[in-house]
């Protein structure tokens, strides 16, 4: 399916050991798994495609909620004058670029775009 601007298109997680965490999806759901390096890993065969990043910090809320847009520049220009912040500006990434904006009530999300 083509990713439309403004949907939810990913969700990422944070993990401890990544191995441990796609052993649990592996047996609990029959979820399959794509390494991308020591710190990353995406999984498929979820319903929503996703992925989770490695962490040495104690996980308090780890998803991360990931929308597409093909324009970053003017999505992100649209968050700030809506009030929105940037917590973590544009930076590439294997598949594209991606920015982080917290909403007005502090909630963390991101933005993706292979373009």
């Amino acid at each position: 399916m083509e990713p439309k601007d403004n949907h939810i298109n990913y969700v990422e997680f944070k993990a401890g050991d990544l191995e441990e965490v796609k052993k649990f999806y592996t047996e609990c759901f029959g979820w399959t798994f794509t390494d991308y390096g020591p710190a990353y890993v995406s999984f498929a065969d979820s319903g929503l495609s996703g992925g989770f990043e490695k962490s040495d910090n104690d996980v308090v809320n780890g998803a991360l909620v990931v929308l597409y847009h093909q324009d970053l520049v003017a999505i992100k220009e649209k968050i700030i004058e809506a009030g929105g912040k940037i917590p973590k500006d544009i930076f590439d990434f294997p598949g594209g670029k991606r920015f982080h904006f917290t909403d007005p009530s502090g909630n963390e999300l991101a933005i993706w775009s292979d373009k």
